[in-house]
């Protein structure tokens, strides 16, 4: 880069620092205003709401604590709500996967999505947090007596039911999610130092296993194109939100740039990040013509058609929020890793610089923290561009002219804009364990990865060579529960990333034979493949790969 090159970029990222540092100290206390007004009894666009909840971690970090009282409120909520019997069970059949109630703490009994597993584990994640706040405030009595007995009942749930299939974060896809599978290990790992440190150890033994299980499984979402594939089912090309809300919501600092848990700055993290903005380059309008290492407005996912199909706030926060968690972890080792996999994002920034390793001393380290921070805070200026006057968030903005759309004041949006300036003003979460963990299974780095089921169970990668015309999905069921026991209404549904190789992977049990069939359903015709039967034999223990092609 030339002299009068980098004093031009220098000069532009000293404009863009200054605008955003007036957008952010403008619209922090809004959004924090924002996030209160819609919960609990007191929120004033509550109404009706009994005792809520609130973030923990700006109270635990001292960022901000006047919201004691709401925590409590959210502590006293969940006690209530986890007993409440619902359309997904009791709380000890099930109920603990039901993902929406009435805001009096009654079930709600409408359709919807159901089971959404993800919910145990970010209620145990915050509790946990608050716990270990509380113990160093020698406030164990409460956490043993209160905080304790709700976190036992959500891991335990976790546990046992982390390797059946759920529906996304989004609520649409019912198969096995990133996200979800990446906060359940965290908060497994989170509770198994807990219950430790607080002599609740009958729980240690089990919780451990699952978490070494979940974190094997974790790896079989590694898509060998370059990202993570969000969902083993839903017909999508998996490129997903999903994906970099998970590797935020799992930072750990303490764990650098490690790839096993898929930490915002490693390799895999980066590559998928870059792959999943990318997406959306040429489906909103909102951003033609701009240049491919520069920030975009993105949204769920691609294919997404709810209200139209467009961008979020909350999505295009986290990509923001991905880069400034990288951002903190590179300054604070004072070194960052160029490799195979994550040259291709650091070559928006360098498109000389080439695998290595760039101490904090170089030009290099330099340039390219440089530009990971501009192009970070460019999708902060996408958001502050399409922010009203009176900061209020919607959930979606309008991939044509950017205007606000569907629901009005979202919570989540005012929630994703606090922790990502939170996160570019270097705040740095408590660690949850992270750092040191090994696997016995193929990691990312090791090209793609196979994923482990949970105790008795093992993976299966279903492989179909089928072709279809428009309107026809390959869906597959087979002889035992995991395959839905031969019944068509409830065929899981195969991902068609891989055109016309369909895929899914299923945790079956082990050193079982099974039966099985795949099915073309186009609306409510199914034909079935002709006879007779698939059949396989899982092994005792790790991964299979099933090839086959449409008979």
């Amino acid at each position: 880069m030339n002299v009068a090159s980098y004093l031009l970029a220098v000069n532009s990222a000293w404009a863009q620092s200054s605008t955003l540092a007036a957008y952010i100290a403008s619209q922090s206390p809004l959004a924090k205003a924002g996030l209160l007004a819609n919960i609990g009894p007191s929120g004033s666009k509550s109404s009706g709401a009994l005792s809520g909840i609130t973030i923990i971690d700006q109270y635990t970090l001292g960022l901000d604590t006047t919201t004691r009282g709401e925590i409590d409120n959210y502590v006293a909520s969940q006690v209530i709500i986890q007993q409440v019997s619902n359309p997904s069970g009791t709380i000890t059949t099930g109920g603990l996967g039901e993902p929406k109630f009435n805001i009096d703490e009654t079930a709600f009994t409408g359709a919807w999505g159901r089971p959404q597993r993800d919910g145990p584990a970010l209620r145990s994640n915050a509790l946990i947090t608050w716990a270990n706040y509380l113990l160093k405030e020698n406030n164990a009595t409460y956490v043993t007596n209160t905080l304790w007995p709700i976190i036992q009942n959500d891991l335990n749930y976790v546990s046992q039911n982390w390797n059946q299939s759920t529906f996304d974060l989004w609520e649409e896809v019912d198969s096995s999610s990133f996200f979800t599978t990446a906060i359940q290990h965290r908060s497994l790992r989170q509770g198994v130092t807990l219950a430790n440190a607080i002599g609740k150890t009958s729980v240690v033994s089990s919780w451990t296993t699952q978490a070494e299980n979940v974190l094997c499984f974790l790896q079989s979402f590694w898509n060998t194109a370059g990202y993570i594939t969000a969902n083993t089912g839903g017909g999508r090309s998996g490129k997903d939100a999903n994906t970099v809300l998970a590797s935020i919501h799992t930072f750990d600092a303490a764990a650098g740039c490690d790839a096993l848990t898929f930490q915002p700055c490693s390799d895999v993290a980066l590559s998928n990040l870059l792959t999943y903005v990318n997406s959306f380059r040429s489906v909103y309008s909102l951003n033609s013509g701009i240049a491919n290492n520069q920030a975009v407005a993105t949204g769920r996912y691609p294919e997404d058609s709810y209200q139209g199909g467009n961008p979020w706030y909350l999505t295009t926060l986290a990509v923001a929020e991905q880069l400034y968690d990288s951002l903190i972890v590179w300054k604070a080792q004072g070194s960052l890793q160029v490799t195979s996999r994550s040259l291709p994002f650091f070559q928006l920034f360098d498109s000389s610089v080439t695998a290595g390793t760039y101490a904090s001393t170089t030009s290099t380290f330099t340039t390219l923290t440089t530009g990971v921070q501009n192009y970070a805070d460019g999708f902060v200026e996408v958001v502050a561009k399409h922010t009203p006057s009176d900061g209020q968030l919607s959930e979606q903005y309008s991939k044509t002219d950017g205007s606000q759309l569907s629901a009005v004041d979202l919570t989540w949006s005012y929630a994703a804009t606090l922790t990502a300036f939170d996160a570019r003003a270097g705040v740095v979460p408590a660690s949850w364990g992270a750092a040191g963990l090994t696997t016995t299974c193929n990691a990312p780095s090791g090209g793609g990865g196979g994923g482990g089921g949970g105790s008795g169970t093992v993976a299966v990668t279903f492989n179909v060579f089928a072709t279809t015309v428009f309107g026809q999905n390959i869906y597959i069921c087979g002889s035992v529960d995991a395959l839905q026991n031969w019944d068509p209404n409830t065929a899981l549904l195969l991902s068609s990333a891989g055109y016309p190789t369909w895929s899914i992977t299923v945790n079956l049990p082990a050193s079982t034979s099974i039966q099985y069939k795949y099915l073309n359903i186009e609306g409510s015709t199914i034909i079935w493949e002709s006879d007779p039967n698939m059949e396989i034999t899982t092994p005792a223990s790790g991964t299979w790969i099933e090839n086959d092609t449409w008979r």
